[in-house]
């Protein structure tokens, strides 16, 4: 490791740009930049015509959607055309030049360098000028994962430098970000002492601070039109508690966000108990509605008898597919839970289970049929690929990225369709049934294949496939 110490080292800038200059930085260059209103950050710059160099329409990219546009940009310095090894494995070294000093050049001084291995984490949010153990620069803004974890993002799709690539680092100027990280830590400072010793209002909490009190009674109102319902069943919908927040004790949902912090939705449709009582009814009443224990397990509490009609109906096309493949993946029971009978799943022998949101045995029939599906594809192996040829194709913002044609071991089909953008994507097969092999012409067998993967949702239509005579033998026409 460099033996340069690194708290008393100095780095001087002194090759900056000004912007419209003409002479703007490459395509995707990192550069050190310093803003219009004296602030200093630093970004990839991004023209929005890559082919004309001395444009200085477009952004510098810090991260996802995190940009500075070039108009806020006063001048720049590359970052990555320094390597600053040989100066940062001198002992003696405390002060780098980048670039020789001139009288009549711009001069900017960073100081003040602290390690991550010292314990020394910037602020949440902080955008940091960094210095390398490969001996290069950067800039990075500190994503706090834990207490002694985090990284620092500088690009989209969350690009970043772990801790063990940053050899240094110290901090450039407060942005809009960090400062709206900065009013939040200190609304959640204030929050948290206005909630110490929260008051408590005697009418709209006149049964006490139990939210099961309130449950129960709502319950009871509502096994009047509903002879089964519990509270198990009502708490299906996202829960109420009684939290305190901003001081006082309130009926509210609370949602986790961000980094662990939580979020406090409150209720406001009354100002009594027996109103929010009346809320909870109605609030209730589907899930207590679709938990109707008749509906439900029409078929008994055998999970046998579910999972065979389920077997039965996808091996009427998947015609390899074993009672085996499914218990390699996900397994079933009707188990009791609260009180209440319900279809769960869970891994191989683990005892972690999730409840089954189906309101009918015919939605739990269905639920199992789909991961039978999933279960035989991956079961069959493609033994023959073809990539169906296109050009720029965007679906609903995402872009088109693989469309591909598998032939199976068992001579059966499925497609394969992935697509994204620069910060995520999915990915999704479609087994391809067998009656629209059934079809007697290619032209036939895409209008029935195109049912199964439209093109409105898929970015593919039958006229880019009809045309298509390599996939047409492809497929057997």
């Amino acid at each position: 490791m460099f033996t340069c110490n690194y708290r008393e080292l100095r780095l001087s800038f002194n090759e900056f740009h000004e912007i419209g200059g003409g002479n703007m930085p490459e395509y995707d260059e990192f550069c050190l930049l310093e803003l219009k209103d004296g602030r200093f950050t630093a970004g990839r710059w991004m023209p929005d015509d890559y082919k004309d160099k001395s444009s200085v329409s477009g952004e510098f990219i810090r991260g996802t959607a995190d940009t500075v546009g070039s108009g806020e940009v006063l001048r720049w310095h590359s970052l990555v055309r320094y390597d600053l090894s040989n100066c940062l494995e001198d002992a003696e070294i405390n002060y780098i030049n980048l670039g020789p000093e001139k009288e009549d050049a711009y001069t900017a001084l960073f100081e003040n360098f602290k390690s991550l291995k010292d314990g020394d984490f910037p602020k949440s949010e902080q955008y940091c000028l960094l210095l390398l153990t490969d001996g290069g620069m950067a800039g990075g803004r500190w994503d706090q994962l834990e207490d002694d974890e985090g990284l620092f993002i500088y690009a989209p799709a969350l690009a970043s430098y772990d801790m063990d690539k940053v050899w240094a680092w110290t901090a450039l100027s407060p942005d809009d970000i960090f400062e709206a990280e900065e009013e939040q830590e200190r609304e959640r400072k204030h929050e948290e002492e206005l909630n110490r010793n929260p008051s408590v209002d005697p009418v709209k909490f006149k049964y006490g601070l139990d939210i099961d009190v309130y449950y129960e009674m709502a319950c009871q109102k509502l096994r009047g039109e509903y002879p089964w319902a519990s509270v198990a069943q009502m708490k299906k919908r996202t829960p109420w508690e009684i939290v305190p927040c901003h001081g006082q004790y309130v009926f509210g949902q609370t949602t986790t966000i961000y980094k662990g912090r939580s979020f406090v939705s409150e209720w406001k449709d009354g100002t009594d108990a027996d109103e929010f009582i009346d809320f909870l009814c109605e609030y209730a009443r589907e899930a207590v509605k679709d938990s109707n224990p008749g509906e439900k397990f029409k078929y008994g509490l055998d999970i046998a008898v579910y999972l065979d009609m389920a077997y039965e109906n996808v091996r009427k096309d998947y015609r390899w597919l074993e009672k085996g493949m499914l218990e390699k993946t996900w397994r079933y029971d009707i188990r009791q839970v609260d009180g209440d009978w319900e279809f769960v799943r869970f891994f191989k022998k683990e005892k972690d289970f999730t409840l089954c949101d189906c309101s009918s045995a015919e939605q739990f029939i269905e639920s199992v049929e789909y991961d039978y599906q999933s279960a035989a594809l991956q079961a069959n192996p493609a033994v023959a690929v073809y990539a169906v040829p296109f050009g720029h194709v965007e679906v609903h913002g995402w872009n088109l990225e693989r469309y591909e044609f598998e032939k199976l071991k068992t001579g059966d089909y499925k497609v394969f369709v992935q697509a994204g953008d620069r910060v995520t994507g999915g990915s999704r097969a479609f087994f391809i049934t067998p009656d629209c092999f059934e079809a007697d012409t290619y032209e036939a067998f895409l209008d029935r294949y195109l049912k199964i993967v439209p093109g409105v949702s898929f970015g593919i239509f039958k006229e880019d496939l009809l045309q298509n005579d390599d996939l047409k033998q492809f497929l057997g026409y």
